[in-house]
């Protein structure tokens, strides 16, 4: 596996992960209106896999 598939692999992750907290904001799993506190910590975490998964394609084929 290199540095890029990784770093790919981590940028689905995070998009998976965000998309997953939406649709379960809109189903309607939580007791806040909006986005609960709990939300926003899982929303920055992945966030933060998006940018680690961005700062390891530029890398490229070495191996990871």
């Amino acid at each position: 596996m290199t540095k890029k598939q990784l770093g790919l692999g981590f940028i689905l992750l995070g998009i998976l992960a965000i998309l997953g907290l939406m649709g379960m904001d809109m189903v309607g799993a939580s007791n806040f209106q909006g986005i609960g506190p709990t939300q926003r910590l899982a929303l920055v975490s992945a966030g933060a896999m998006i940018l680690v998964g961005a700062s390891l394609v530029p890398l490229g084929d070495r191996p990871a």
